[in-house]
């Protein structure tokens, strides 16, 4: 079994170009599914099951691995991913006769909803920056422009000033593939932008040059890291218990969003999600809206 997994790797590093990364990641998730088949005494690739490979997946879901570390959904998926491709290859180089992953799919149910923030726990962290120290002015705009366009922290920290547009209230953002959106700014976040533009960006620059709009103290753009450790900050002194990365301000922006009745295509424009299933994780957590439009106008409600 280790040398089909070799020989597979070897296969997708030669023929199909991939990169270190994903071949460490692919071994990785490999070797864990070798070792559980080896638990259960299965010596050869052509002897599992289905429900092997099912079994594997809801042990890492439960932490039943040997890390004892639950996996969330997109990690279960990356490792089904991984299998799946490992089968596919197995079968067209005829070391099994069928590929028995071919109907699997990752169970719906273990989608995991994102954690969101609600209004009072935004307006209080984007209420802790000190806007008297440069670093505040730049907290705030780069906080209030994430919450008011519900852009991806990558997509943030490449934001150049020449992407901001105050004068008609819109951003220029690159997001996945390349694909460009233009995104309407509101105005607290206008105003934060215009004053950091003003008295703190310069002070960033120094007597350097740089094109990106959100600057270190040493004059370079900020990192994804760098803002995730601004936005650590903020959470730890607005007292808020909730685990709250840069991602979770995308997910609130979204979700206030439809709260307050906007449509799920309009949403999704502004998300950059190329496909609308993957806004529709939001509707799970509108249910609250959902009840309210159901007894406004069912007939019996």
């Amino acid at each position: 079994m280790r040398e089909q997994i070799k020989e597979f790797l070897d296969y997708l590093s030669i023929e199909r170009g991939l990169s270190k990364n994903t071949l460490e990641s692919y071994g990785r998730d490999l070797k864990k599914y070798a070792e559980f088949l080896k638990k259960r005494g299965i010596d050869s690739l052509d002897k599992v099951k289905r429900q092997d490979i099912q079994d594997f997946l809801m042990e890492l879901k439960e932490g039943k691995n040997e890390n004892r570390k639950k996996l969330n959904a997109s990690s279960i998926a990356r490792n089904l991913v991984a299998i799946k491709i490992f089968h596919r290859y197995l079968t067209a180089q005829r070391y099994v006769k069928e590929d028995i992953t071919s109907v699997l799919e990752t169970p719906k149910l273990w989608k995991t909803l994102p954690d969101v923030l609600d209004l009072n726990e935004v307006e209080a962290i984007l209420g802790k920056p000190n806007t008297l120290k440069k670093q505040g002015l730049r907290d705030k705009a780069a906080l209030e422009l994430m919450y008011a366009t519900g852009m991806r922290v990558s997509e943030l920290v490449n934001l150049k000033v020449s992407d901001v547009h105050l004068d008609v209230g819109f951003v220029r953002c690159i997001g996945k593939g390349q694909k460009e959106r233009i995104i309407p700014v509101g105005r607290k976040a206008k105003e934060a932008l215009q004053k950091y533009l003003a008295r703190a960006r310069p002070k960033f620059l120094k007597k350097g040059e740089s094109s990106a709009l959100f600057l270190t103290r040493l004059g370079k753009p900020m990192s994804r890291q760098s803002f995730w450790m601004v936005i650590k900050r903020y959470v730890r002194e607005a007292r808020i218990k909730k685990r709250v990365t840069p991602h979770t301000l995308r997910h609130s922006f979204a979700t206030h969003l439809l709260q307050r009745g906007a449509d799920l295509r309009v949403v999704q424009e502004l998300l950059g999600h190329a496909n609308i299933s993957t806004t529709q994780i939001y509707t799970h957590i509108n249910k609250e809206r959902l009840k309210q439009i159901h007894q406004k106008f069912h007939p019996r409600p």
